[in-house]
């Protein structure tokens, strides 16, 4: 996209399709004159007032709605730029009629993120808060919708801001040292650095490491479900999804393919994926959905490793939970391999309020922070940037000369800020602000 600031832009920030408001968003240095055309006198900044919209205030030519009416002065505006906000009756009508007033008046259709892009280049907001709301759009679950708005708020920001700033006390204490070689500076000078170098090694790796925690609450825990043929995997999923997703049969090999749904579970996003039954078989479709079966197994946060009552496995999956089916037809071993079983038939419902349970407490395992209260890693564009920054400094801490240490210090300072967007980012802008809703 190419950026132009000086242009104004508008788009509708609410969505298409029978609703009482559509709210039409405008920002650029435009704005005041395009307003002024719309309704004439300007309502006080921040405060909504009623207004008739006209094609041509000035002239009163074609009433197209009356409408609340928000004028948004700039630098104190989302954008930074002046802006405002027609709240419009959503009738595509006029919506239509006014989005022809505002091209007419010299306004462009947004691109996708172009709002809060101009808010990241206006210094509203860095690159981590502006993706903490297009998350925060996004979000379908409680806890997605905690993690979006600690991140849009700055709190992550903070985190690597504070890391930024203690990089440049270091560089300042490494470059005393340069400069003044001669200066009979006692060791502890030196020896404070490294291990000022060393904690912050320390809490980036654990930021790194609390980061898969991060993209499960963004993405979602996978749960794969495996097992042989016949075992009630279809079945399973139709429970799960409280509807018929997959389809049940007594023939085996049925589920050819994986069959994917999505929910929520303690708060959390999860998939759950119907894998094809595990066997030994020379139909070729069958082989390759048994060989994608066991891909998903990997890829999977959590495997329900499900089995008939009197066909107990011969071997576990690392962290399955292991589901024994058809508790109606037969007894259900409590262990197998030492690991617990959990009792369930499908046909009856007798365990499934049992096994949602453990589910949810699966989901709270893989989704809990270590750190009270620490700002959750949730993109890999974060984490191989906070990488970066600790490769740096394992570097710096292994140089012997002063001057190659310094230069390790700033590599991991412009790693970070490559993460907030303060410095080297323009080949990344569009990628971003690309992923963002028209009127964000």
């Amino acid at each position: 996209m190419g950026y132009q600031n000086e242009q104004t832009i508008f788009a509708l920030s609410t969505g298409l399709g029978r609703a009482a408001i559509a709210v039409m968003r405008v920002s650029g240095a435009g704005s005041q004159a395009l307003l002024a055309r719309l309704c004439g006198r300007l309502p006080a900044p921040r405060r909504a007032a009623l207004r008739r919209i006209w094609a041509n205030a000035a002239t009163q030519d074609n009433l197209l709605d009356e409408a609340l009416v928000l004028w948004f002065p700039g630098p104190n505006s989302y954008t930074g730029e002046d802006g405002f906000e027609l709240h419009l009756h959503a009738g595509p009508a006029i919506i239509k009629a006014v989005a022809e007033a505002l091209v007419a008046g010299g306004a462009r259709p947004a691109e996708p993120g172009e709002f809060t892009r101009r808010a990241f280049t206006n210094g509203r907001m860095d690159l981590v808060e502006a993706e903490g709301i297009a998350d925060l759009v996004e979000a379908e679950t409680e806890s997605q919708r905690k993690i979006a708005l600690a991140q849009s708020d700055g709190a992550l920001s903070t985190l690597y801001q504070g890391w930024a700033e203690q990089l440049k006390r270091a560089l300042a204490h490494q470059e005393a040292l340069i400069d003044f070689p001669d200066e009979d500076l006692p060791p502890e000078v030196e020896q404070g650095l490294l291990q000022n170098i060393q904690s912050l090694i320390t809490a980036m790796q654990a930021h790194i490491q609390e980061g898969a925690r991060g993209e499960r609450i963004r993405q979602g825990v996978v749960f794969a479900i495996a097992g042989p043929p016949n075992a009630g995997k279809s079945s399973l999923l139709n429970w799960l999804a409280d509807r018929d997703a997959a389809i049940v049969s007594p023939i085996a090999g049925t589920t050819r393919d994986a069959i994917e749904v999505s929910g929520s579970l303690a708060g959390v996003k999860v998939t759950f994926v119907d894998t094809a039954g595990m066997r030994e078989t020379e139909d070729e479709i069958e082989a390759e959905g048994v060989k994608r079966a066991l891909f998903h197994v990997k890829q999977a946060d959590c495997v329900l490793q499900m089995f008939a009552a009197d066909h107990a496995p011969e071997s576990v999956f690392a962290g399955a939970i292991l589901i024994g089916n058809k508790t109606d037809l037969g007894q259900v071993p409590a262990t197998v391999l030492n690991e617990p079983v959990m009792p369930v038939s499908l046909k009856t419902g007798e365990g499934l309020d049992a096994l949602r349970a453990v589910l949810e407490r699966r989901v709270e395992a893989l989704t809990a922070q270590s750190s009270f209260g620490a700002p959750l890693l949730t993109r890999a564009r974060h984490k191989a940037g906070v990488q970066e920054a600790v490769a740096c400094l394992q570097a710096a801490l292994e140089q012997e000369w002063p001057e190659m240490r310094g230069e390790e210090l700033r590599l991991a300072m412009r790693a970070l800020g490559r993460v907030t967007g303060q410095v080297g980012v323009e080949d990344l802008l569009d990628a971003v602000f690309g992923q963002f809703c028209i009127g964000k």
